[in-house]
């Protein structure tokens, strides 16, 4: 048997091993996550607003969390009602590890919705969201760092927000890895959530 022939010899010898190693790699490699993932984002690296106790607060208060931050106002119809009640229905699905779960709530209404009225609003949904009410200026630098995209919509003698729907979800090292599409049900939703939770543990004191 010449060279060449050893050789495809060999090599056919070797291949169901390989199809065997390449389909092993395949079932042990984590399912992907149900919203887009996102790594190294060159946006969404801070957030810093006061609440609405007065508190500035910083995406450094959340570490050993998995945090939701999502953009909306208080006189949205259904929109906003609806993401924070999947939230809600989140932290239910996930049970005991939904203590590390939470939403950070950014007002693009300023002007309307004040700190009281905001806490009330999330009180509602969950005492444990927070609510972020920053000047005009603040909200809109914010707003431009996470790429959101928000407008009034003059209805007669009022107005309504047009604005953007997803929610950004962080790890609990603080670090922006999923952007939550609006449609996306609360199962994928909290699936997503409990595998950011495993990939760290909670921090100390939480």
């Amino acid at each position: 048997m010449t060279c060449p022939d050893l050789h495809r010899t060999f090599a056919l010898m070797l291949l169901p091993a390989a199809l065997l190693l390449s389909a092993c790699e395949k079932v042990s490699s984590p399912p992907a996550f149900h919203a887009t993932e996102i790594r190294e984002a060159s946006f969404g690296r801070e957030l810093r607003l006061p609440d609405t106790e007065g508190r500035v607060r910083t995406l450094a208060d959340f570490r050993g969390e998995v945090v939701g931050v999502y953009f909306g106002f208080l006189q949205c119809p259904d929109v906003c009602p609806t993401a924070l009640s999947r939230a809600v229905e989140v932290k239910r699905l996930l049970g005991e590890e939904g203590k590390r779960f939470r939403i950070v709530f950014v007002t693009v209404d300023p002007e309307r919705d004040t700190p009281e009225v905001v806490r009330a609003y999330l009180d509602a949904f969950d005492p444990s969201f927070v609510g972020l009410v920053g000047s005009p200026e603040e909200v809109a630098r914010t707003a431009k760092e996470f790429r959101v995209y928000y407008r009034k919509v003059p209805t007669g003698s009022s107005y309504t927000m047009d604005h953007t729907a997803t929610t950004f979800v962080y790890n609990a090292d603080g670090k922006l890895r999923l952007a939550v599409p609006h449609a996306l049900p609360a199962e994928a939703f909290a699936a997503d959530v409990r595998r950011l939770l495993a990939e760290a543990p909670a921090a100390p004191g939480r």
